[in-house]
């Protein structure tokens, strides 16, 4: 039995999961997120490493078809409006910046980390997740009611990809173009091993 080829052309071999990790616009908008699916994807994000054990990553949840789903794409840029509703599921992650009046410096690593893993186990369910950066963090703030030290960092979401003419063609071709990263020999600052 042959093996398929990876999506991300690597060095050496990696986990499938991060072999085939890629984040798509174009998602599936009839999949529903299997309930299972969903506390797998809490579970994930849940035991991801965190500085002190002291837990910072939150989220805000939301299935396509909730007040809290169009409100989350109410506060979306417009490109992202133009796509993510199409979503199974859209995560507003929230990094805990303070603490009992204390910062926590680490909060929004943590917080990465905890989105990190809720990926790869999004990928190795066979879902895909898209990460966002364009949404309005006061808008979510305001919606939501948080409170300053609870800061708003991504939009994540999660389905399955739609390849299908469902999807509007300029979706289509940026989720077809070939990936592009930076060389490994471009990571290391210093390199002494």
């Amino acid at each position: 039995m042959t093996k398929k080829r990876a999506r991300n052309e690597t060095a050496v071999p990696l986990t499938d999961q991060l072999a085939d990790r890629w984040s798509p616009r174009g998602f599936d908008a009839s999949y529903e997120i299997a309930d299972e699916d969903l506390t797998a994807l809490g579970e994930a994000a849940r035991w991801a490493p965190s500085a002190n054990n002291l837990q910072p990553a939150h989220f805000i949840v939301a299935r396509r078809g909730t007040p809290t789903f169009a409100t989350i794409v109410d506060a979306l840029r417009p490109f992202n409006q133009a796509w993510a509703p199409r979503a199974a599921l859209l995560l507003v992650s929230v990094a805990e910046t303070s603490r009992d009046g204390k910062p926590l410096r680490f909060a929004e690593y943590d917080l990465g980390q905890a989105v990190a893993h809720l990926t790869v186990e999004a990928q190795a369910r066979g879902l895909n997740v898209r990460q966002m950066g364009g949404f309005d963090v006061d808008k979510v703030r305001a919606a939501f009611d948080l409170p300053p030290e609870l800061l708003p960092v991504t939009v994540v979401a999660v389905g399955r990809h739609d390849p299908s003419e469902d999807v509007p063609a300029d979706l289509r071709e940026r989720d077809a173009a070939p990936r592009v990263r930076r060389g490994l020999g471009e990571l290391a600052l210093i390199l002494d091993a």
